[in-house]
């Protein structure tokens, strides 16, 4: 039973839309290009470990907080014997592991996954004691894709390399589907737990006027659109998006990136560009969103 969905994460939509928006520094962009590597790898996990959901308590991307500190769990799978911790890693190239310290081939040093991992579990472990439920914990540190090697590791560290993936879920496939109403109770209440904003987030700073307006191909995030009818439809790619579902998003998008800011039929018309008349545009707010006050006045609420 999947008790929580992955989704983007705030961090990684911010520097998404900014991305796509605005220049970000080379450091701003790699660290994106980090985020959403990170987040393909997740859901490639979630493909292969679908079937888990007949057999486990799962819960993805869950931010807690404990005694003032916050930890994140990628993937948390919950049993009637044991709670386990799921480290998921996308790396790609050569590693190796020396002293207890991760390296790139290159020798350039990176933070050892594993000691975010035993932070984890050492807070998660303190947590469920302060809410009186005593579950064993295991971890596993899973990397996900096939162009990663590790050299120097020693057997018994608790990682599942790529080619041992379809082995460890068929494993955990096996695991029989037992739960009393306390363990359901426990997962529902970590759920609830969860920390939506972390205070660790890297949040690159932006304003208004300096973010390029109009909206974007949903497919290859081109501004080259061009409105036919009730459609708008990408030059670059050819895709095609009815005006609706565009002005959902686009509005959407806007509301993410500025949510002091009200919803009005010269805001948007500002924002979409594309759409320039201003009779569409009240139509379609008026038609998707709730609207309140009357005049100049007037603006959209979900």
């Amino acid at each position: 039973m999947i008790l929580r969905t992955r989704k983007e994460s705030v961090e990684l939509l911010l520097h998404r839309y900014l991305n796509i928006r605005s220049s970000l520094s080379e450091k701003e962009q790699n660290y994106y290009l980090g985020l959403e590597k990170g987040y393909q790898g997740e859901l490639m996990f979630d493909a292969l470990s679908a079937p888990l959901s007949a057999n486990w308590l799962i819960i993805n991307d869950l931010m807690l907080e404990y005694n003032h500190s916050v930890f994140q769990i990628d993937t948390l799978l919950a049993s009637a014997e044991k709670i386990l911790i799921l480290e998921i890693k996308n790396f790609e190239g050569d590693f190796f592991i020396k002293n207890d310290k991760w390296y790139t081939l290159s020798k350039t040093e990176i933070t050892n996954p594993l000691d975010q991992l035993k932070r984890s579990e050492s807070l998660l472990r303190r947590l469920l004691l302060n809410l009186n439920f005593n579950i064993p914990i295991e971890t596993c540190l899973i990397f996900v894709n096939p162009e990663f090697y590790l050299y120097q590791a020693q057997i018994d560290l608790p990682i599942i390399y790529p080619t041992q993936l379809n082995r460890f879920i068929k494993q955990l496939s096996k695991n029989p589907a037992r739960f009393k109403d306390n363990h359901l109770k426990l997962a529902k209440q970590l759920v609830s737990m969860h920390v939506e904003k972390s205070p660790y987030f890297r949040l690159p700073e932006y304003s208004y006027g300096e973010l390029e307006k109009g909206i974007t191909c949903v497919c290859c995030h081109s501004f080259n659109l061009e409105h036919k009818g009730n459609a708008l439809v990408c030059k670059k790619c050819g895709h095609t998006e009815k005006v609706p579902s565009t002005l959902l998003r686009g509005v959407e998008e806007f509301s993410f990136l500025f949510p002091d800011r009200r919803i009005t039929t010269n805001g948007m018309l500002e924002w979409f560009k594309i759409i320039e008349s201003k009779v569409t545009m009240r139509r379609l707010l008026s038609q998707n969103f709730n609207q309140m006050g009357h005049g100049k006045y007037t603006y959209y609420v979900k």
